[in-house]
């Protein structure tokens, strides 16, 4: 068993579970948003049903990290890696629940931009860099952040991305590669300019390349960039609304595809060449959940405004595939729903199963090939929390983490078995990730990994 550590940094603390390698066999890494391919899951890892935090009962260690930031933390071999915006506010105004208004922050003092790289046996901070330092140039709605955006790794390379703030490559013993300033990306509503919600796009690295999808009012893109050097490989612009959909790499038998969330134009482009490779429109107006790759499919869900849909779209589709309006599934769309879509949360398929949780707490499971209906089911009987982070998979469990701190432990199948519900006392934003038997959540002064310790520490 490892020692348990808390180093107090300002605010905030991160807190970590685990066991060791020879345990699992599991490779320990986790390098991007939802982990390898996005996929939310990685097979064989084992890991606690319950855990105590109050009681550090399965909690490995905890340590602060200060500033505000919505950001997963990445798993690499022995390393963690969290961003945050830093400011001279000592505790950042955040509200978390389900409400409609749409207040901004203001705070028209210098940030730190910075990235942690934290030691995945001890909690120990290995080293912090500053990115950037300045006002920030857009504002932040009372329950963003502006450090939305996952870093993503390679083992080799550290990418942080801040927004108009810019985007950063690093070693991973923390020295600066390389920095590209993308410009002024404003990710507010699109028909309300003077509301501000914050980028929330985050990088992935495949292979030799930097992928970024900036969809903001001014000018969307998408875009690569060479890991080595920063400099551009290829620049597509899209005629898109502002998203926050961070994009999936899917590598086929004759290309590989980087797949896009949308509202005007949900699709598939060349990762060679940025090239659109098949398009199709319909769905919510602020599109926030990741594309997933499960059975040869696609599944896209979107929310807000007129349609909430569920696209389950096949990796072959070529072209313009938008759906007729009466119209379910085409010779690309195996099949859909107008309804009962994700507004926050990406969904995640294990196994025959997509499992979809929106922001209210209603998860419904599906058969992922047809679209069938198995169940859907309030996750909390209570009725209480709302849900931003997306679920994720390990040990034969989903693990739903609402805004506020409670973890809900749900059996995989087709039947809904609510295993545990554990708090994380403290306000929880962030997608968890997962690495050789450690559970890893970033809360709101906190990163807290768990697993099987075997008791308290």
């Amino acid at each position: 068993m490892r020692t348990f550590v808390v180093r107090q940094i300002s605010t905030m603390i991160v807190v970590v579970v685990m066991f060791g390698a020879a345990a699992t066999g599991v490779p320990p890494y986790w390098p991007s948003f939802r982990g390898p391919q996005a996929r939310g899951f990685i097979e064989g890892a084992h890991v606690p049903t319950t855990w105590n935090v109050e009681k550090n009962e399965n909690v490995q260690w905890k340590t602060p990290i200060p500033g505000l930031a919505h950001s997963s933390p990445v798993i690499w071999d022995e390393r963690v890696f969290v961003t945050s915006a830093v400011s001279e506010e000592t505790d950042p105004y955040l509200r978390v629940g389900l409400y409609g208004e749409s207040p901004d922050h203001p705070e028209q003092f210098i940030h730190e931009f910075k990235l942690y790289c934290l030691d995945r046996a001890t909690g120990k901070i290995v080293w912090e860099k500053t990115a950037h330092q300045g006002i920030p140039q857009v504002k932040r709605h009372i329950k963003s952040t502006h450090a939305n955006s996952t870093p993503a790794t390679d083992g080799g390379h550290v990418v942080a991305f801040f927004g108009s703030e810019g985007l950063y490559c690093y070693d991973m013993d923390g020295k600066l590669l390389w920095k590209q300033d993308l410009g002024y990306l404003d990710a507010g509503a699109f028909n309300a300019p003077e509301i501000q919600w914050g980028f929330g796009n985050s990088p992935i690295i495949h292979k030799d390349r930097v992928i970024v999808a900036c969809d903001v009012n001014n000018q969307s893109f998408l875009a690569a960039f060479d890991l080595k050097t920063g400099k551009r490989i290829w620049y597509t612009p899209r005629d898109e609304v502002p998203t926050w959909a961070t994009p999936t790499i899917h590598v086929g038998k004759n290309r590989t595809q980087v797949i896009v969330n949308g509202y005007k134009h949900i699709g598939g482009f060349d990762f060679e060449t940025g090239e659109a490779i098949w398009r199709m429109h319909g769905g919510g107006d602020v599109p926030v959940p990741t594309p997933v790759v499960a059975h040869g499919l696609v599944f896209i869900t979107n929310a807000h405004g007129r349609l909430s849909p569920i696209y389950a779209i096949r990796l072959g589709a070529i072209g313009d595939i938008s759906l007729a309006d009466d119209k379910t599934s085409n010779a690309h769309i195996a099949w859909s729903r107008l309804r009962r879509g994700a507004y926050m949360p990406t969904p995640i398929v294990v196994g025959d199963y997509l499992y979809l949780g929106n922001d209210r707490g209603i998860l419904t499971c599906y058969t992922a090939t047809t679209g069938e209906q198995k169940y859907r089911t309030r996750i909390s009987k209570d009725r209480s929390g709302a849900y931003s982070a997306s679920p994720i998979a390990a040990d034969g469990k989903l693990f739903f983490t609402t805004e506020e701190g409670a973890v809900h432990v749900v059996k995989i199948g087709p039947e809904f078995e609510l295993l545990a519900t554990n708090q994380l006392n403290e306000i929880c934003m962030a997608t968890p990730a997962v690495a050789d038997g450690m559970l890893v959540f970033r809360t709101h002064h906190h990163v807290v990994a768990v697993a099987d310790t075997g008791g308290k520490n």
